[in-house]
Protein backbone atom coordinates (compact mmCIF):
# COMPACT_ATOMS: atom_id res chain seq x y z
CA UNK A 1 0.00 0.00 0.00
CA UNK A 2 1.45 3.04 -1.10
CA UNK A 3 1.32 6.44 0.86
CA UNK A 4 0.51 9.35 -1.10
CA UNK A 5 1.75 12.57 0.23
CA UNK A 6 -0.21 16.08 0.66
CA UNK A 7 0.51 18.16 -2.05
CA UNK A 8 1.95 21.19 -1.05
CA UNK A 9 -0.15 24.06 -1.24
CA UNK A 10 -0.10 27.44 -3.62
CA UNK A 11 0.10 29.42 -0.34
CA UNK A 12 3.29 27.48 0.78
CA UNK A 13 5.08 27.16 -2.80
CA UNK A 14 4.38 30.83 -2.90
CA UNK A 15 6.23 31.73 0.77
CA UNK A 16 9.10 29.11 -0.50
CA UNK A 17 9.19 30.89 -3.38
CA UNK A 18 9.28 34.00 -2.00
CA UNK A 19 11.40 33.03 0.79
CA UNK A 20 14.08 32.32 -2.29
CA UNK A 21 14.18 34.86 -4.12
CA UNK A 22 14.43 37.12 -1.03
CA UNK A 23 18.10 35.63 0.03
CA UNK A 24 19.02 34.62 -3.17
CA UNK A 25 21.97 37.24 -2.70
CA UNK A 26 22.74 35.17 0.17
CA UNK A 27 22.74 32.06 -1.19
CA UNK A 28 24.69 33.09 -4.07
CA UNK A 29 27.36 34.39 -1.27
CA UNK A 30 27.58 31.42 0.11
CA UNK A 31 28.35 29.19 -3.17
CA UNK A 32 30.41 32.09 -4.08
CA UNK A 33 32.71 31.23 -1.13
CA UNK A 34 32.40 27.51 -0.91
CA UNK A 35 33.99 27.47 -4.85
CA UNK A 36 36.77 30.31 -4.20
CA UNK A 37 37.27 27.88 -1.18
CA UNK A 38 37.73 24.70 -3.06
CA UNK A 39 39.81 26.50 -6.25
CA UNK A 40 41.85 28.58 -4.06
CA UNK A 41 41.95 27.05 -0.70
CA UNK A 42 44.30 30.55 0.86
CA UNK A 43 40.98 31.98 0.21
CA UNK A 44 39.06 30.66 3.56
CA UNK A 45 42.40 31.70 6.04
CA UNK A 46 41.52 34.27 8.67
CA UNK A 47 44.48 36.75 7.56
CA UNK A 48 42.89 37.05 4.04
CA UNK A 49 39.02 36.79 5.55
CA UNK A 50 40.40 39.87 7.59
CA UNK A 51 41.90 41.06 4.51
CA UNK A 52 38.48 41.20 2.48
CA UNK A 53 37.05 42.68 5.40
CA UNK A 54 39.47 45.45 5.40
CA UNK A 55 39.17 46.14 2.11
CA UNK A 56 35.68 46.38 1.96
CA UNK A 57 35.17 48.52 4.68
CA UNK A 58 36.61 51.49 2.79
CA UNK A 59 33.76 51.52 0.45
CA UNK A 60 31.34 49.79 2.76
CA UNK A 61 30.52 52.48 5.15
CA UNK A 62 29.98 55.05 2.11
CA UNK A 63 27.51 51.96 0.76
CA UNK A 64 25.43 52.02 4.06
CA UNK A 65 24.80 55.35 3.62
CA UNK A 66 24.05 55.48 -0.25
CA UNK A 67 21.82 52.54 0.36
CA UNK A 68 19.75 55.15 3.09
CA UNK A 69 19.58 58.27 -0.65
CA UNK A 70 18.91 55.49 -2.97
CA UNK A 71 15.88 54.11 -0.53
CA UNK A 72 15.05 57.61 -0.31
CA UNK A 73 14.88 58.30 -4.19
CA UNK A 74 17.93 60.04 -4.53
CA UNK A 75 21.41 59.65 -5.81
CA UNK A 76 25.03 60.88 -4.90
CA UNK A 77 27.91 60.09 -7.82
CA UNK A 78 30.11 62.72 -5.49
CA UNK A 79 31.07 60.23 -2.79
CA UNK A 80 34.67 59.20 -4.74
CA UNK A 81 35.47 62.74 -4.69
CA UNK A 82 34.38 63.88 -1.29
CA UNK A 83 36.60 60.88 -0.23
CA UNK A 84 39.12 62.60 -1.99
CA UNK A 85 38.65 66.17 -0.50
CA UNK A 86 37.85 64.97 2.98
CA UNK A 87 41.65 63.18 2.93
CA UNK A 88 42.84 66.16 1.36
CA UNK A 89 42.12 68.42 3.76
CA UNK A 90 42.41 66.80 6.26
CA UNK A 91 46.43 66.48 5.51
CA UNK A 92 46.57 70.01 4.65
CA UNK A 93 45.15 71.78 7.39
CA UNK A 94 47.61 68.88 10.21
CA UNK A 95 50.36 69.79 8.12
CA UNK A 96 50.10 73.88 7.65
CA UNK A 97 49.58 74.17 11.31
CA UNK A 98 52.22 71.95 12.47
CA UNK A 99 54.59 73.72 10.01
CA UNK A 100 53.34 77.22 11.02
CA UNK A 101 54.39 76.24 14.71
CA UNK A 102 50.59 77.03 15.94
CA UNK A 103 49.86 72.97 16.70
CA UNK A 104 51.51 69.74 16.78
CA UNK A 105 50.22 67.34 13.79
CA UNK A 106 48.15 65.29 16.85
CA UNK A 107 46.06 68.26 17.41
CA UNK A 108 46.53 69.39 13.69
CA UNK A 109 44.87 66.28 12.50
CA UNK A 110 41.58 66.81 14.81
CA UNK A 111 41.36 70.63 13.40
CA UNK A 112 41.52 69.54 9.68
CA UNK A 113 38.82 66.01 10.83
CA UNK A 114 36.19 68.55 11.84
CA UNK A 115 37.16 71.18 8.88
CA UNK A 116 36.29 67.89 6.48
CA UNK A 117 33.50 66.91 8.45
CA UNK A 118 31.79 71.10 8.13
CA UNK A 119 32.42 70.60 4.43
CA UNK A 120 31.15 66.97 4.05
CA UNK A 121 27.58 68.73 5.98
CA UNK A 122 27.69 71.93 3.94
CA UNK A 123 28.23 69.42 0.56
CA UNK A 124 25.10 67.31 1.41
CA UNK A 125 22.88 70.46 2.54
CA UNK A 126 23.94 71.78 -0.80
CA UNK A 127 22.59 68.97 -2.86
CA UNK A 128 19.57 68.11 -0.52
CA UNK A 129 18.61 72.18 -1.16
CA UNK A 130 19.21 72.22 -4.75
CA UNK A 131 17.06 69.15 -5.69
CA UNK A 132 14.48 70.76 -2.97
CA UNK A 133 14.43 74.51 -4.22
CA UNK A 134 14.96 74.06 -7.76
CA UNK A 135 13.39 70.69 -8.39
CA UNK A 136 16.82 69.47 -9.74
CA UNK A 137 17.95 65.38 -10.28
CA UNK A 138 20.38 64.82 -7.47
CA UNK A 139 21.96 62.87 -10.69
CA UNK A 140 22.48 65.69 -12.05
CA UNK A 141 23.49 67.76 -9.36
CA UNK A 142 25.92 65.07 -7.83
CA UNK A 143 27.47 64.67 -11.00
CA UNK A 144 28.55 68.09 -11.21
CA UNK A 145 29.60 67.93 -7.50
CA UNK A 146 31.81 65.18 -8.42
CA UNK A 147 33.92 67.42 -10.98
CA UNK A 148 33.95 70.20 -8.33
CA UNK A 149 35.07 68.26 -5.60
CA UNK A 150 37.73 66.43 -7.34
CA UNK A 151 39.13 69.26 -8.85
CA UNK A 152 38.92 71.28 -5.70
CA UNK A 153 41.01 67.86 -4.13
CA UNK A 154 43.54 68.75 -6.91
CA UNK A 155 44.17 72.26 -6.38
CA UNK A 156 44.43 71.74 -2.16
CA UNK A 157 47.15 69.54 -2.41
CA UNK A 158 48.69 70.77 -5.56
CA UNK A 159 48.16 67.50 -7.79
CA UNK A 160 51.18 66.00 -5.60
CA UNK A 161 50.69 63.68 -2.31
CA UNK A 162 50.71 65.50 0.77
CA UNK A 163 52.97 63.26 3.34
CA UNK A 164 54.20 63.48 6.44
CA UNK A 165 50.99 65.07 7.87
CA UNK A 166 49.26 62.41 10.05
CA UNK A 167 50.34 61.33 13.90
CA UNK A 168 49.89 58.28 15.56
CA UNK A 169 46.41 58.26 16.55
CA UNK A 170 45.44 59.10 13.02
CA UNK A 171 47.33 56.22 11.35
CA UNK A 172 45.67 54.01 13.68
CA UNK A 173 42.63 54.29 12.15
CA UNK A 174 43.71 52.46 8.74
CA UNK A 175 46.45 50.47 9.80
CA UNK A 176 45.76 49.35 13.93
CA UNK A 177 44.12 46.42 15.34
CA UNK A 178 42.22 45.27 18.06
CA UNK A 179 42.20 41.95 19.27
CA UNK A 180 43.93 40.94 15.96
CA UNK A 181 40.78 41.89 13.85
CA UNK A 182 41.83 45.44 11.82
CA UNK A 183 40.39 48.95 12.54
CA UNK A 184 38.92 49.65 9.75
CA UNK A 185 36.83 45.92 9.75
CA UNK A 186 35.99 46.94 13.37
CA UNK A 187 34.52 50.34 11.98
CA UNK A 188 32.79 48.62 8.77
CA UNK A 189 30.69 46.59 11.16
CA UNK A 190 30.18 48.75 13.91
CA UNK A 191 28.07 51.27 11.28
CA UNK A 192 26.30 48.34 9.74
CA UNK A 193 24.65 48.03 13.45
CA UNK A 194 24.10 51.75 13.74
CA UNK A 195 22.34 52.11 10.18
CA UNK A 196 20.58 48.75 10.67
CA UNK A 197 19.04 50.02 14.07
CA UNK A 198 18.16 53.42 12.50
CA UNK A 199 16.62 51.81 9.00
CA UNK A 200 14.72 48.96 11.29
CA UNK A 201 13.72 50.38 14.58
CA UNK A 202 13.42 53.94 14.39
CA UNK A 203 10.55 56.66 13.05
CA UNK A 204 12.89 58.42 10.72
CA UNK A 205 14.12 54.88 9.13
CA UNK A 206 10.25 54.52 8.17
CA UNK A 207 10.65 57.91 7.17
CA UNK A 208 13.16 56.91 4.26
CA UNK A 209 10.99 54.63 3.27
CA UNK A 210 8.26 56.46 2.70
CA UNK A 211 9.64 59.07 1.28
CA UNK A 212 11.65 57.05 -1.48
CA UNK A 213 8.33 54.65 -2.07
CA UNK A 214 6.20 58.50 -2.67
CA UNK A 215 7.39 61.44 -2.12
CA UNK A 216 3.78 63.21 -2.25
CA UNK A 217 2.27 60.51 -0.15
CA UNK A 218 4.40 60.78 2.77
CA UNK A 219 4.27 64.90 2.13
CA UNK A 220 0.66 64.33 2.61
CA UNK A 221 1.08 62.02 5.44
CA UNK A 222 2.99 65.34 7.41
CA UNK A 223 6.40 63.83 6.56
CA UNK A 224 8.86 66.58 6.19
CA UNK A 225 10.46 65.30 2.60
CA UNK A 226 13.01 68.04 2.64
CA UNK A 227 14.24 67.22 6.06
CA UNK A 228 14.09 63.62 5.22
CA UNK A 229 16.33 64.18 1.90
CA UNK A 230 18.60 66.45 3.84
CA UNK A 231 19.75 63.47 6.83
CA UNK A 232 20.17 61.41 3.84
CA UNK A 233 22.40 63.77 1.66
CA UNK A 234 24.32 64.79 4.86
CA UNK A 235 25.15 61.41 5.94
CA UNK A 236 26.56 59.92 2.74
CA UNK A 237 28.59 62.58 3.13
CA UNK A 238 29.96 62.00 6.60
CA UNK A 239 30.92 58.11 5.76
CA UNK A 240 32.78 59.33 2.95
CA UNK A 241 34.51 61.41 5.35
CA UNK A 242 35.19 58.47 7.93
CA UNK A 243 36.39 56.51 4.44
CA UNK A 244 38.76 59.43 3.66
CA UNK A 245 39.79 59.63 6.86
CA UNK A 246 40.95 55.32 6.71
CA UNK A 247 42.19 55.42 3.54
CA UNK A 248 44.62 58.11 3.98
CA UNK A 249 45.61 57.02 7.18
CA UNK A 250 46.42 53.08 5.64
CA UNK A 251 48.38 55.10 3.14
CA UNK A 252 49.86 57.53 5.20
CA UNK A 253 49.88 60.46 2.86
CA UNK A 254 46.42 61.60 1.11
CA UNK A 255 45.78 62.87 -3.09
CA UNK A 256 43.38 64.14 -5.41
CA UNK A 257 43.24 60.29 -6.54
CA UNK A 258 41.50 58.51 -3.72
CA UNK A 259 38.07 57.41 -3.99
CA UNK A 260 37.79 58.14 -8.20
CA UNK A 261 35.77 55.75 -9.29
CA UNK A 262 34.34 54.38 -6.17
CA UNK A 263 30.80 55.90 -7.08
CA UNK A 264 29.82 53.24 -9.47
CA UNK A 265 31.73 50.35 -7.24
CA UNK A 266 29.39 51.25 -4.07
CA UNK A 267 25.94 51.92 -5.91
CA UNK A 268 26.93 48.35 -7.45
CA UNK A 269 26.70 46.98 -4.21
CA UNK A 270 23.96 48.75 -2.98
CA UNK A 271 22.14 47.69 -5.76
CA UNK A 272 23.59 43.99 -5.86
CA UNK A 273 22.07 43.96 -2.15
CA UNK A 274 18.62 44.24 -3.14
CA UNK A 275 17.82 48.06 -2.98
CA UNK A 276 15.45 49.32 -5.53
CA UNK A 277 17.28 52.19 -7.92
CA UNK A 278 13.10 53.64 -7.85
CA UNK A 279 13.20 54.19 -4.14
CA UNK A 280 11.12 52.89 -1.27
CA UNK A 281 12.91 49.05 -1.30
CA UNK A 282 16.15 47.78 0.27
CA UNK A 283 17.60 47.06 3.03
CA UNK A 284 21.15 47.69 5.22
CA UNK A 285 21.59 43.89 5.20
CA UNK A 286 21.37 43.68 1.72
CA UNK A 287 23.91 46.42 1.38
CA UNK A 288 26.50 44.68 3.63
CA UNK A 289 25.82 41.38 1.80
CA UNK A 290 26.56 43.30 -1.66
CA UNK A 291 29.43 45.02 -0.15
CA UNK A 292 30.94 41.34 0.99
CA UNK A 293 29.67 39.81 -2.20
CA UNK A 294 31.76 42.87 -4.17
CA UNK A 295 35.02 42.22 -2.11
CA UNK A 296 34.96 38.39 -2.07
CA UNK A 297 34.88 38.55 -5.75
CA UNK A 298 37.85 41.18 -6.30
CA UNK A 299 39.58 39.16 -3.80
CA UNK A 300 38.98 36.22 -5.17
CA UNK A 301 40.05 37.44 -8.70
CA UNK A 302 43.19 38.45 -7.16
CA UNK A 303 43.99 35.25 -6.09
CA UNK A 304 43.55 33.99 -9.37
CA UNK A 305 45.50 36.17 -10.76
CA UNK A 306 42.79 37.48 -13.31
CA UNK A 307 43.59 41.05 -14.83
CA UNK A 308 42.47 43.72 -13.17
CA UNK A 309 40.91 45.60 -16.32
CA UNK A 310 38.27 42.27 -16.09
CA UNK A 311 36.92 43.33 -12.21
CA UNK A 312 35.36 46.08 -14.33
CA UNK A 313 33.71 43.82 -16.57
CA UNK A 314 32.40 41.23 -13.86
CA UNK A 315 31.06 44.56 -11.56
CA UNK A 316 29.61 46.11 -14.77
CA UNK A 317 27.97 42.56 -15.51
CA UNK A 318 26.67 42.37 -11.59
CA UNK A 319 25.26 45.25 -11.72
CA UNK A 320 22.84 44.32 -14.50
CA UNK A 321 22.51 41.23 -13.39
CA UNK A 322 21.29 42.47 -9.91
CA UNK A 323 18.96 45.36 -11.52
CA UNK A 324 17.00 42.98 -13.47
CA UNK A 325 16.87 40.55 -10.69
CA UNK A 326 15.31 42.91 -8.71
CA UNK A 327 12.77 43.87 -11.09
CA UNK A 328 12.62 40.47 -11.94
CA UNK A 329 11.67 39.74 -7.66
CA UNK A 330 9.28 42.44 -8.07
CA UNK A 331 7.36 41.38 -10.63
CA UNK A 332 7.08 37.77 -9.39
CA UNK A 333 5.77 39.23 -6.45
CA UNK A 334 2.99 41.03 -7.82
Amino acid sequence: MSIKMPEMSLFSKKKTNNFLLDHMIELLLVVLIIALWIVEPVFMTPGNILNVLRNSAMKGVIAYGMCLVIISGEIDLSVGSQVALSAVIVAWVAKHLNDAGIMPLAAGAVVGLLVAILVGLLIGVFHAWARHKFGMPSFIVTLASLNILYGLAAIICGGFPITACFPDWYVFLGTGQIAGIPVPAIIFLLMFFVFWFLMEKTELGRKIYAVGGNAEAARLNGISVWKTRLFVMCIVQLMCVLSGVMNSAQVRSATFGFGRGWETQIISSVVIGGTSMLGGIGTVWGTLIGVLFTGIISNGMTLLNVNEYMQYVVNGGLMFFAVWFNTYVTKRKV
